[in-house]
């Protein structure tokens, strides 16, 4: 009997407690619903075109665990700059991205390659949540675009502001201008530290508790356009800045706005080599860090399966052998610098050689930014070719006095010994260039080629020569726009990198001679 009662009593006790727990667990439970959770925004720069990082990108955001509330951003250059952006016009891209559930996407400048229209048409058929204050039309005054877009995480509201670089206006100015040379759409380029103080500023009016800047100005500029370090600077309200533009690799920095509170700054680098995760703490604590590409394993099932579709139809395209080097094409130096950003290269020659062949004009220059790859020695396949040559770029020759060539040389040689997308790669003349001169004293020496002798002879200032180019230089690209007054005698003749092929395959038929193994005097430094 007392044995009986004692289990009697245990099991009355254990039933007693488990009412207890299971009433005080809806209560535990209650207390953790409603406790605030740390907010991670995954963010990525300057992609250009590089697919297989998309599906990676996703599985992180999927494998994030310790909380809910996870964003996703972008700071632009994702439509251009690689062959799928090339041969599609950056459609095979955005079909990724409208899968890819991106809170907020910036534009960058590469954006613009294929025309504001383009851009606007393509932007609005996917629905991207895309922000940006600074496009705006100058004949209607109003912007293009969503200036920023406000997120709710858990009752934690976030504006993400975009911006794109004024310098656009001089890299892709077929973009905004007539081909009358009238500007016809503007970048808030004399007044942009204002505009986005008071898009931040309205931003915060309409609730917003954090401020970050989806950024493609960089944190540095060789033309002395804004920086996002100086637009920080002079500016109040912004508490993070996910840069992009300069492809620099900045895991975190502390810049200090105009009224001294401390606000971070990172980018990613380019082409997927990071991705970037930005931690904001229930607290209100701020982290950011990068995370190297190649250790991310995990992928996201449906993203792999919607580039892997992509890649597949461009495999039939690309695969295509066009000709066989025993040489490599490289466009960067043993410390990784562009060289055709900054010198004479060998496959700079073989552009512009292509761009003379083809046309049967006295000279020829191709902006060194247009090449974008190196090529390994071996076939060359198609996809090699638009890799390097990714633009939708149409050879244009125009009539140029000798002294206007001259004045082209001065101009896109400014930078230099500074890596600049402006560089001149050049055939059909040749030239000396002083890096420590000022102005007119860098360039001596001009020379013309005469193709029948093989002899040079020099430039004639009041001689009229044709000239090669592709129609982003003659509109004014770059630092081009000299060639803006030129005489077109042909236009849209064929794409760049088609050019380059119909050279290497049919004049060069289909094998790379060794005296483009390595470059040729064309420009020498002194």
């Amino acid at each position: 009997m007392k044995k009986r009662f004692s289990i009697f009593t245990t099991i009355q006790n254990q039933v007693q407690h488990l009412v207890l727990v299971l009433l005080f667990v809806p209560l535990l439970c209650g207390c953790n619903a409603g406790k605030k959770q740390s907010i991670v925004i995954l963010y990525e720069n300057d992609a250009h075109c590089v697919l297989d990082g998309y599906a990676r990108l996703r599985g992180l955001a999927d494998a994030v665990s310790d909380t809910s509330w996870v964003g996703l951003t972008s700071s632009g250059d994702f439509l251009h700059g690689g062959t799928a952006g090339a041969i599609s016009g950056g459609r095979f891209v955005v079909d990724i991205m409208k899968e890819m559930g991106y809170d907020a996407v910036g534009l960058g400048n590469h954006e613009f390659d294929f025309g504001t229209p383009h851009l606007t048409q393509l932007m609005a058929e996917s629905q991207l949540p895309v922000v940006n204050m600074n496009l705006r039309s100058l004949h209607q005054d109003s912007l293009f675009f969503t200036p920023y877009i406000i997120k709710d995480f858990g009752g934690t509201k976030i504006a993400f502001v975009g911006v794109v670089t004024p310098e656009t206006l001089i890299s892709e100015a077929y973009s905004f201008f007539d081909k009358q040379g009238t500007q016809m759409l503007g970048l808030c380029e004399d007044n942009l530290v204002e505009e986005v103080q008071k898009t931040v500023d309205e931003a915060r009016k309409e609730g917003a508790h954090y401020v970050i800047l989806l950024s493609h100005l960089g944190e540095a500029s060789a033309k002395n356009f804004l920086t996002s370090h100086r637009l920080v600077g002079s500016t109040r309200g912004i508490d993070v800045v996910l840069d992009g533009h300069t492809h620099s690799t900045i895991p975190c920095d502390t810049v200090f706005n105009a009224e001294g509170e401390p606000v971070l700054l990172t980018q990613t680098g380019s082409r997927f080599k990071n991705v970037g995760k930005l931690v904001i703490r229930p607290d209100g604590h701020m982290h950011t860090e990068l995370i190297p590409m190649d250790s991310l394993k995990q992928e996201n099932a449906h993203i792999r399966q919607v580039t892997d579709s992509i890649k597949a139809m461009m495999e039939k395209v690309t695969t295509k052998k066009i000709c066989h080097s025993n040489y490599r094409m490289d466009i960067f130096d043993e410390n990784g610098r562009q060289m055709v950003r900054t010198r004479e290269t060998a496959i700079g020659n073989l552009v512009t050689d292509a761009f003379r062949a083809v046309t049967g004009a006295q000279l020829a220059v191709n902006n060194g930014g247009g090449i974008r790859a190196p090529i390994s020695a071996g076939d060359w396949t198609y996809g090699n070719i638009v890799d390097a040559l990714p633009y939708n770029n149409y050879l244009t020759v125009v009539k140029i006095k000798g002294s206007k060539l001259f004045e082209l040389l001065v101009a896109t040689t400014s930078n230099s010994p500074m890596e600049d997308g402006q560089f001149p790669q050049i055939s059909g003349f040749r030239f000396n260039l002083n890096p420590k001169a000022v102005g007119k004293a860098r360039i001596s020496k001009v020379e013309v080629l005469n193709d029948k002798t093989g002899r040079y002879s020099p430039l004639k200032m009041d001689a009229e020569y044709t000239l090669c180019t592709t129609d982003y230089c003659v509109t004014g690209g770059g630092m081009y726009n000299v060639l803006r007054d030129a005489s077109i005698l042909q236009e849209n003749i064929m794409l760049y990198n088609q050019a380059f092929i119909t050279y290497v395959s049919e004049h060069l038929k289909g094998e790379i001679p060794e005296h483009y193994a390595s470059p040729q005097g064309r420009i020498n430094m002194k």
